[in-house]
């Protein structure tokens, strides 16, 4: 993996000499506050500097042009290879699908492929500069590449440390009628994930199926969804392609992928 994916600065070695409770005379709440606060005061500067020097490399967004507010996209390729098994030749067509599209209804796109490698602050603010993100995965063992569970974890760890994604998790003392994960920041941004899976259509939304015992994709894929509705952006219902290994119909669903988007997005 590429290695821009460090993040030095979000972390320090765990120093078991220390109490747990409390370190350095702080209790833990007040610990917790105290680095998140020196933690952003380091990085933001680093995500200016990388951000400023990312743009104009950016194909889709110039100094002069980030594209109209309301019609910006994100697109990522949560794909990760398994030769043999899974290429990533079908996740890799409909994520440009996707990229051509938008741009089509007048979207500037902006896209990852993080296989290839990212920058976590450039991810950082490739989401706050977005209104609609768009992931697009294939399915491994029931969930997503572990690839993107680590940089769903690295950027939104990092949102969470600027307070930039969130500023905590919606409750509050004050005020007990605020729920938890109400205290998103992306209000306003639309998320819509795309999945490429094996499962066949039938072992969804049917008490009879042995698996799923009855629920839907989207709440199979909950897990996904969740860290984007906690952050405030409307989660759009789950695409899915069924049995793209066993019965495939690639034209199909490419045609479907056409048809949701314009749904979705004019």
């Amino acid at each position: 993996m590429n290695s821009k994916t460090q993040v030095s600065e979000m972390t320090q070695p765990f120093d078991p000499s220390k109490d747990s409770d409390k370190t350095g005379g702080l209790d833990r709440r007040r610990f917790i506050k105290t680095g998140m606060g020196i933690t952003a005061a380091v990085m933001m500067p680093t995500l200016i500097s990388q951000t400023a020097a990312a743009a104009p490399a950016s194909k889709s967004v110039t100094a002069s042009k980030l594209g109209e507010s309301g019609k910006r996209v994100l697109v990522i390729n949560a794909h990760q290879t398994h030769h043999g098994i899974s290429e990533g030749r079908l996740n890799r067509s409909m994520a440009a699908l996707i990229a051509n599209e938008m741009e089509q209804k007048g979207y500037t796109v902006r896209q990852t492929y993080i296989e290839s490698g990212y920058d976590i602050n450039e991810e950082v603010e490739k989401h706050l500069w977005a209104d609609v993100i768009v992931t697009q995965s294939p399915v491994f063992w029931f969930g997503n590449p572990w690839i993107y569970k680590k940089y769903i974890d690295e950027v939104f760890t990092a949102g969470l440390i600027q307070q930039s994604f969130l500023s905590g998790d919606g409750r509050s003392k004050d005020d007990p009628s605020k729920q938890y994960g109400s205290g998103g920041k992306m209000l306003g941004k639309r998320y819509l994930l795309s999945l490429t899976m094996n499962s066949p259509r039938a072992a969804f939304n049917d008490p009879a199926q042995h698996l799923h015992q009855g629920r839907s994709v989207d709440e199979v894929f909950a897990a996904n969804t969740a860290n984007y509705k906690f952050c405030g952006a409307h989660v759009l219902p789950v695409f899915a392609c069924f049995d793209v290994i066993s019965a495939p119909e690639v034209k199909q669903d490419m045609q479907r992928l056409k048809d949701r988007l314009s749904k979705e997005f004019g």
